[in-house]
């Protein structure tokens, strides 16, 4: 059956321009602001005269006009993200927590990536200001120099929160492990089973992670009365170049100094070490014990399969996004420090037997 002219015109301008709920509202002979409310399910709409609404829309090709409605409202419904890098599986798992919670609280993402630089931070929080996002996830970059443009946003009332990388005590909530405690277990492990001399491949001191696994460490050497060697705890970063070039320094100690256990900030570094290990001829664990922290998925893959730390990163990101849209909204305003915890993973590159423990 041939369409009326009439309805040829409609299509033809549904093809060249936005359909307006005014003339959803013309078509049927009712108000715009009813079909406002059937299209958003508001009350006083009869269930008739919402479907009659809604099959409408869909036939003219009706979509609603998010900018102009979060003019209205001050809303955007998005929510920015601020990662320091994906090449590694935390974040991706992170984001997939974060993308869940988000989804299913009705909010759209922007995701920005700083690559662990702290000017390209600050481009990534700058362009999502200025994209009216109702709130940012952030998980700090290594080399952010001061904490000023954080405060600054704070100030403006934009909600934040932090995850995994945190910045305490500046009206922000963060959502992370506690790094400290980990740490001191996963050092507390290789003490119970004899090891004694024991490096540290730690993270950028400038990062809060980096801190508290240092921390953790020192402590559990200190509380079971392990001598803390100077020269065994070497600053890397968080990448695999970083943990072969630190292992490396470690292995150009005279033989006697050397570790005979390394913990490392996280599973990267240790991968670089483990590398670093085998081409210096040395076995692991025979040699060198090692264990890493996070549960990278090539941990388990590994020549010598890694025990780890493992960091529930969906979780993470899950709690961390609920935390920001119950603010945006105004159901949970106050500052909180958020833990979810970790549970250790025994494998074959500490010399132990295989086995999982959860931190409490």
């Amino acid at each position: 059956m041939r369409k009326s002219s009439n309805e040829a015109k409609q299509i033809g301008r549904r093809v060249s321009r936005r359909i307006t709920a005014k003339e959803v509202a013309q078509k049927l002979g009712i108000s715009t602001m009813t079909v406002s409310r059937a299209l958003n399910k508001r009350p006083n709409v009869d269930e008739k005269t919402r479907k009659k609404v809604v099959e409408t829309a869909k036939r003219l090709g009706y979509s609603p006009d998010h900018i102009a409605k979060s003019l209205v409202l001050r809303k955007t419904h998005t929510i920015g993200v601020v990662v320091p890098e994906i090449t590694h599986s935390f974040f991706p798992e992170a984001i997939r927590g974060i993308e869940e919670a988000t989804y299913r609280a009705g909010y759209h993402l922007i995701l920005t990536h700083s690559a662990e630089d702290g000017e390209r931070e600050k481009v990534a929080i700058r362009t999502l200001e200025s994209k009216r996002v109702d709130g940012i996830l952030i998980s700090t970059a290594q080399r952010v120099e001061d904490y000023k443009l954080y405060k600054q946003v704070i100030r403006l009332r934009m909600p934040i929160v932090f995850f995994d990388r945190c910045v305490q005590g500046i009206g922000a909530s963060c959502v992370s492990i506690d790094d400290e405690e980990s740490a001191k277990r996963i050092t507390e492990h290789l003490i119970n089973h004899g090891y004694r001399r024991i490096a540290h491949l730690s993270g950028p001191q400038k990062v809060s992670i980096g801190r508290a696994r240092l921390n953790g460490f020192k402590k559990a050497l200190s509380e079971r009365n392990v001598p803390c060697f100077d020269e065994l705890i070497v600053e890397s970063g968080l990448q695999e170049s970083d943990g072969y070039n630190a292992m490396n320094k470690l292995l150009s100690l005279p033989k006697s100094l050397q570790p005979r256990a390394v913990v490392a900030v996280n599973d990267p570094a240790a991968f670089g070490a483990m590398q670093a290990i085998q081409e210096h001829g040395l076995r692991i664990p025979e040699d060198i014990a090692i264990v890493g922290f996070s549960d990278d998925i090539r941990a388990p893959l590994m020549p010598s399969p890694l025990t780890t730390v493992r960091q529930h990163a969906y979780e993470v990101g899950k709690r961390a996004a609920q935390k920001l849209i119950a603010f945006i909204e105004g159901k949970s305003p106050t500052v909180e420090e958020i833990i979810v915890k970790t549970e250790q993973v025994i494998r074959h590159s500490c010399g132990c037997n295989a086995q999982s423990a959860l931190v409490d």
